[in-house]
């Protein structure tokens, strides 16, 4: 794939990879759809930026690696169960 494929024309856009269990992903997928994101790496990027721009929320990125490796264990929480503990019910 040519250089300008890879980051749409834009020399400031890089392309990374990022390994992650599917389980993850899957969980990834379906927040973003849910909170109305167009993609995934609309997403992810949104999640990064907040996580560089307000570290406080870092405990949060903390719990979620936890759940990831718990899940992946076989020791799952639902996202129901999950969104009650962050306070991210919808109404």
């Amino acid at each position: 794939m040519s250089e300008a494929g890879a980051n749409n024309g834009d020399p400031e856009i890089e392309r990374i990879n990022l390994r992650i269990s599917r389980s993850f992903r899957e969980v990834i997928d379906e927040t973003w759809r849910e909170r109305g994101f167009n993609s995934r790496s609309e997403f992810i990027r949104y999640a990064l930026r907040e996580s560089v721009n307000h570290p406080e929320g870092a405990g949060f990125w903390k719990d979620l690696a936890v759940s990831e490796a718990q899940f992946d264990d076989g020791d799952a929480r639902s996202s129901d169960e999950i969104k009650a503990e962050y306070g991210l019910d919808e109404e």
